[in-house]
């Protein structure tokens, strides 16, 4: 019993230095690797770029983590399978937030993806037919930011004051009667054969081989432009260390000639390093 107790002392001594090296050669968890959780295009595409050729250096350990939608990476955050995620905009964040009751909060913003209206029936948004179809995200910011744009170009009129969470309810004219459909944002490229027109978001029209430079027949402008796509995290991590080395690169010089070289004004840098 005596010889059991000893070897089992040895063993919990050994395992706890272990640890402690462990501990120590981490510096608290820093050199720990960062899940980043991205929708493929351009988010997935940027954070590769970091990972292949400024992390190391950056003594930044990253896992890059595809997803499709746009509710899986936040409640994936909050569950705490992700240490962070880049794909949506500050008014997405605050309604999800809002809705699911989750506290995600805002780390730096990266880049803007412009929204954009594409057809194959016009080219030319002012041209769209009386009755024509018009498909639109079906989450609430996405398709305020919609109607906004659209609204930009005089093709409808909000209400006075209408916010980043417009609908429908809130067109006070629609001189075509346009007729809006309600979509799943990833399903929105599908639509093109069945509508006039449809309002897709940056990310879901590149995956679909859709240019916004060439195939947009109108585009968000940069200008005053609040749906910048943001690092998130969980309220309380926001000083993690990897979360902070990650942020400084995104925001790097190197990353906005990266942008600017790959996306040729369909993704626009929104930060300079």
């Amino acid at each position: 019993m005596r010889k059991t107790l000893t070897a089992a002392s040895v063993l919990a001594l050994a395992l706890g230095l272990a640890a402690c090296g462990s501990q120590d050669s981490g510096g608290g968890g820093d050199h720990d690797t960062l899940v980043v959780g991205a929708t493929a295009v351009p988010a997935g595409e940027v954070l590769t770029y970091i990972k292949d050729n400024l992390a190391e250096k950056a003594g930044l350990k990253l896992e890059i983590k595809e997803f499709t939608d746009y509710v899986l990476p936040n409640t994936a955050l909050q569950e705490g399978s992700l240490d962070a995620n880049l794909y949506q905009n500050k008014p997405y964040l605050d309604d999800f937030n809002k809705s699911k009751g989750t506290d995600l909060v805002p780390v730096v913003d990266a880049y803007l993806p412009p929204m954009g209206v594409y057809s194959k029936k016009v080219t030319d948004v002012t041209k769209l037919a009386d009755g024509a179809t018009v498909a639109v995200p079906n989450d609430t910011t996405n398709e305020g930011r919609a109607l906004k744009l659209l609204a930009a170009e005089g093709v409808i009129t909000l209400k006075d004051g209408a916010a980043t969470d417009a609908s429908p309810a809130d067109i006070t004219a629609n001189p075509r009667h346009l007729k809006f459909k309600e979509l799943e944002p990833a399903q929105l490229p599908r639509s093109l054969d069945d509508v006039a027109a449809a309002v897709i978001n940056n990310n879901y029209a590149q995956d679909a081989g859709l240019s916004p430079t060439e195939d947009a027949i109108l585009l968000e402008s940069a200008k005053d432009n609040p749906y910048a796509n943001l690092l998130a995290v969980k309220r309380g991590n926001e000083d993690d260390p990897r979360v902070e080395k990650l942020a400084k690169l995104l925001t790097s010089a190197e990353v906005r000639k990266f942008i600017e070289d790959k996306y040729q004004g369909s993704v626009l840098p929104v930060t300079t390093g």
